[in-house]
């Protein structure tokens, strides 16, 4: 029987006696073509495995991405609704007016918690410090009813103004009274023109409030004598067994100058007052009383804020410029020199290339590229703490400017429109969350803006007299009750407001 002859890709099978095609590669076949067919063919269990893990993490990222965007997303707007309710809620305040103040003429003003020694033992107030246009430095006692005192004139609160909607003022939660003692006026050579708060130390109770360590004071200088800086020690707690004499006894005079002092501010970490007058810029170690100059200028010092850890003051000045120094003790200081400079006096509203172009003189360590210059007078500067390249400016033409110190030769940042002033020297001040600032104008007018969109939230006249200074309570008072119920606690944000009418109270719930 002959042989059956052999075919390329099939096999002979002699019981079924048929050719059958060969599965599988053909032999002769390129290995290329045979490593392209096994991997078309077979695949191993451990090459299905990796690539099932790998649909398995593709379709988690995208999971994990959209519930990310589902998660910013809820975030944002959690943080708006948080805004717009808090603007809501900083347009409708509370206004109080405290009773027999409208003679007072208050020029400066700081609120602190205080540790004082009594004879029932060691407890914590609040406390109202004031500067008047009589000269006085006042002590008032803010929530309690004199009961460490011998005596002394308490001033209760009348609500003049509420914009809670749906609130009257029978359901409205009362201020507790001021409570100034027989006694807590100190007069000075002239009127108060800066009060400061030194550095915060702990509280000897748990969860209680920090109280204020020192407090720095200026008088503003008269035809016959300059100002002067004191402070007040209030580590120890005040003794008020003896008095309030005991009080003022703490009170010392640090140094006296022979100029104008208009403004200071308080050094923490060097324990030292900077001070703007008529003359320029002054240094004075408060420990012993030693002066220097760190800025020599022709226009007035009206405002200062301190940034940088303390190595840099910006300046205020009369003629409308904010200019940055450096007053770290250098060689040209340590000798008495001061470097001259000439800086241009043109408005940061008029174009650079203004062919009226003026200059003006300073001496000091002077940054030129980090000066700008506002319409008018300055009136007020604050730096905001969450990050102190950024600071709020007023000039007394009313334009009011938040500034980064970075970008000042791009101008300002954001606008406050609607500011009245035209020649007084009006106080801003931010709330803690530094959220808002405020301020009053010569329309005597309160005025509240939102710092990040510039957006004006409220605006009232509830005072005859220009609101000049303003401060925010940092904390929350506990107000002692003469009766049962007729004090609450206080949980709301306020600010105390001071005029030549009197002493006003702002709260929001």
């Amino acid at each position: 029987m002959p042989q059956p002859r052999e075919l390329p890709g099939f096999y002979y099978d002699p019981e079924k006696n048929r050719y059958f095609p060969i599965k599988g590669p053909i032999p002769g076949s390129s290995s290329s073509s045979k490593t392209k067919t096994n991997t078309s063919t077979l695949k191993s269990p451990e090459t299905s495995s990796t690539k099932l893990q790998e649909k398995s993490l593709n379709s988690f990222r995208k999971l994990r991405n959209k519930t990310s965007k589902l998660l910013q997303a809820r975030e944002l707007e959690k943080c708006n609704f948080t805004e717009e309710f808090l603007k809501i809620q900083a347009s409708q305040p509370a206004v109080w007016k405290y009773q027999g103040t409208d003679r007072i003429g208050i020029t400066a003003l700081e609120h602190i918690h205080v540790d004082v020694q009594t004879l029932e033992g060691r407890s914590e107030t609040d406390v109202l410090l004031t500067g008047s246009t009589s000269r006085s430095l006042s002590f008032s006692e803010v929530g309690r009813v004199g009961q460490y005192f011998d005596g002394g004139v308490k001033w209760m609160p009348n609500c003049v103004r509420n914009y809670v909607k749906g609130k009257t003022d029978e359901h409205n939660e009362v201020p507790g009274p001021v409570f100034r003692p027989n006694g807590a006026s100190l007069f000075m050579s002239s009127r108060i023109s800066c009060i400061r708060l030194g550095p915060k130390c702990s509280s000897h109770a748990a969860n209680d409030d920090p109280i204020v360590g020192h407090v720095l004071f200026t008088t503003l200088g008269s035809e016959i004598s300059g100002g002067s800086v004191y402070t007040l020690g209030l580590v120890e707690p005040l003794d008020l067994e003896s008095g309030i004499l005991s009080t003022w006894s703490r009170l010392e005079e640090i140094a006296s100058f022979k100029c104008t002092l208009w403004t200071a501010e308080y050094d923490y970490n060097r324990h030292r007052a900077i001070l703007g007058t008529n003359q320029g810029g002054a240094l004075v170690d408060l420990e012993t009383g030693m002066t220097s100059c760190f800025l020599r200028s022709k226009s007035d010092v009206f405002a200062q804020q301190i940034v940088n850890s303390g190595n840099v003051v910006l300046c205020g000045l009369r003629n409308g410029a904010i200019v940055t120094v450096d007053i770290r003790e250098k060689r040209e200081r340590l000798s008495g020199r001061l470097i001259s400079h000439r800086i241009s006096s043109i408005s940061s509203d008029k174009k650079v290339g203004s062919s009226n172009k003026e200059w003006f003189k300073l001496s000091g360590d002077i940054y030129p590229s980090q000066t700008v210059r506002m319409p008018s007078s300055i009136s007020c500067m604050v730096s905001l703490q969450f990050d102190d390249q950024y600071f709020l400016a007023s000039s007394m033409d009313g334009s009011m400017r938040l500034y980064d110190r970075r970008l000042l030769q791009r101008g300002a940042v954001q606008s406050y429109e609607g500011h009245v002033n035209s020649h007084t020297r009006i106080q801003l001040d931010v709330d803690p969350s530094e959220r808002f600032v405020m301020s009053g104008g010569e329309d005597c007018k309160l005025r509240l803006w939102s710092i990040k969109s510039g957006e004006l939230l409220f605006e009232d006249k509830f005072s005859d007299t220009v609101l000049s200074t303003v401060c925010y309570q940092t904390h929350k008072n506990s107000f002692k009750a003469e009766e049962e119920n007729q004090y609450k606690h206080d949980f709301s944000l306020g600010a105390w407001l001071g005029s030549d009418e009197g002493l006003f109270y702002m709260h929001w719930l």
